[in-house]
C-alpha cells in the first residue's frame, strides 16, 4: 500500500482511510486473545472520536507516553522504549510526514525491518476499545496516540494483535532499528559485565533485559520485580557511594508502573549517600515504572540482557 496515494485519494474524496487488509474485526485481535464475549463487545474508534484534540506526538517522544495494555507485549515495548532514547533510529520507524492536524485523512504509517528491508506498514487509526477503555497500548497523556497507532501497525506486520501476546526483545529490537543485535546471560554472565553495560550506553546502544519465570502469569515479587516480563535499560553509570565507586543500572517498566522496592530504589536510603549534583541529575522518584538498582542486584533479580546497535 502506497501511503502517500492512499491519503491524497482519501482527502480528494474527503473520506477517512479504511484499511482493509487490517479491518476493524475480530480477526485483526484474533480468536483466542480474550474471552468471545469480550470479542464481540469490541469497539473501534478513530482519535478523533476518543479525545477533542488528538496529537500524535507531543512536546517529543518519550517511553513515558508508553503504557502497557491488556496485551502480552512486553517485548515489543521495552524495545520500544530504549527505541525513543535513540533518535537516529525513531525517525526510520516513526515518519513525520503525518498527523492529525494537517493533511489528516485517517491514515497513518510505520516503518519496520524485515529480512534486510524496510517495510512500510499503512493503517486507518481506527483501534480497539472496550467497554470505553483502550484495550492495547494507552496514551499516558490521553491526547498522544503514537504508541498506540505504532503499535497496531507492528500488530499489522504480525497478522493480528494476537500474535504479539508473548515475543523475544530481541527480534524487536532487530525489527525497529535493522541492528545487530547480542544476548548475553545473566546466569553465567561475562565477568567484564559493568564495564559492557557502561559501554554499550555510551555508544548509545538499545538495551532490554528479562526475568525469568512465566510470561502469561505476571507475577510480581515482593520486591516489585515482575517474572517473566521484559524491560528496558535505560542508563548505566559509575557513581562516588561512601568512598567507593558503584555500577547502578536504570530500568524502565513498560507498564508504566510497577518499580523495584530493593537497594537503590527511589526512596532508598542509598541516595542519602550521594552527592546532591548527582543525586539531583539521576533521581526521578516518581511512580513512573523506571528505577535503579545496584550491578549484583540486576545479576540476581534478571535472567539475560540483550544489546542491539547498528553495527557490531
Amino acid at each position: 500500500q502506497d501511503f502517500n496515494n492512499l491519503r491524497a485519494l482519501c482527502l480528494s474524496q474527503g473520506l477517512l482511510f479504511e484499511d482493509d487488509t487490517f479491518p476493524a474485526h475480530i480477526s485483526s485481535i484474533g480468536p483466542n486473545l480474550l474471552p468471545e464475549d469480550e470479542l464481540r463487545q469490541i469497539q473501534w474508534k478513530r482519535p478523533t472520536e476518543l479525545q477533542r484534540n488528538p496529537h500524535l506526538i507531543m512536546d517529543g517522544v518519550s517511553r513515558f507516553d508508553i503504557m502497557q495494555g491488556y496485551i502480552g507485549d512486553c517485548w515489543m515495548l521495552a524495545a520500544l522504549g530504549s527505541l525513543t532514547l535513540r533518535k537516529q533510529f525513531l525517525e526510520n520507524v516513526l515518519p513525520k510526514d503525518q498527523g492529525f492536524q494537517d493533511d489528516y485523512a485517517g491514515i497513518f504509517h510505520f516503518r519496520f525491518w524485515q529480512y534486510g528491508d524496510w517495510v512500510d506498514v499503512v493503517i486507518d487509526d481506527r483501534l480497539p476499545i472496550l467497554n470505553g477503555r483502550y484495550l492495547f497500548v494507552q496514551p499516558r497523556t490521553s491526547n498522544e496516540f503514537w504508541p498506540s497507532l505504532l503499535e497496531k501497525a507492528y500488530a499489522k506486520l504480525r497478522g493480528s494483535y494476537q500474535n504479539l501476546n508473548g515475543g523475544y526483545i530481541s527480534d524487536a529490537l532487530v525489527d525497529l532499528t535493522g541492528g545487530v543485535q547480542v544476548q548475553f546471560s545473566l546466569k553465567d554472565p561475562p565477568p567484564d559485565l559493568e564495564e559492557i553495560l557502561k559501554a554499550a550506553d555510551k555508544s548509545r546502544c538499545l538495551m532490554g533485559c528479562s526475568t525469568p519465570g512465566q510470561p502469561k502469569k505476571n507475577i510480581e515479587l515482593r520486591n516489585g520485580i515482575v517474572q517473566g516480563h521484559a524491560y528496558t535499560i535505560t542508563g548505566a553509570v559509575k557513581i562516588r557511594y561512601k568512598n567507593v565507586w558503584k555500577h547502578i543500572i536504570r530500568i524502565w517498566n513498560p507498564w508504566g508502573h510497577g518499580e523495584w522496592k530493593g537497594p537503590w530504589s527511589d526512596d532508598s536510603p542509598q541516595w542519602d549517600h550521594v552527592e546532591p549534583k548527582y543525586r539531583e541529575a539521576l533521581l526521578r522518584n516518581k511512580n513512573d515504572g523506571e528505577f535503579w538498582m545496584s550491578c549484583e542486584n540486576f545479576q540476581e533479580q534478571f535472567s539475560w540482557l540483550y544489546i542491539c546497535n547498528n553495527t557490531p
